[in-house]
């Protein structure tokens, strides 16, 4: 090569990484975007979960609500949405502990286990029994 010719490519300029990097990630999102036009995405369908699962869900989200361990479940059934719990909760501690104040929470659940709503449905004294109707 003289002295006064050039290299050819050294004189061919290239593009930059970051626009090549660019027009790439355009290309490719807009590419996704036209893929999914066409397409609908499949709704997520709310599996069941069993109904201990259920009662542990239940007594746990309880106790980050209430800021009270629950003593026990005593009810759980499915409803058409989910399922509903009734949770025994220890209001008020006493000596004895036979007048202890109890509680009974109704706990609403979404199919998936997670707390829908609450509501306390009852108070009463440790050492009272229910009578028959």
């Amino acid at each position: 090569m003289a002295a006064g010719e050039e290299d050819e490519t050294e004189r061919v300029r290239r593009p930059s990484g970051k626009k090549t990097a660019k027009k790439t990630a355009r290309t490719t999102s807009s590419a996704r975007a036209d893929s999914r036009k066409g397409e609908t995405e499949p709704e997520r369908v709310a599996r069941r979960v069993s109904a201990p699962r259920a009662m542990r869900n239940a007594a746990e989200q309880l106790q980050q609500l209430l800021g009270r361990a629950p003593e026990s479940v005593s009810a759980v059934k499915p409803t058409e949405d989910g399922w509903q719990a009734d949770v025994e909760v220890l209001e008020l501690e006493r000596v004895p502990s036979t007048t202890s104040v109890m509680a009974t929470y109704r706990v609403v659940l979404d199919k998936e286990g997670e707390l829908v709503a609450y509501e306390r449905i009852r108070r009463y004294t440790r050492s009272q029994i229910d009578r028959g109707s």
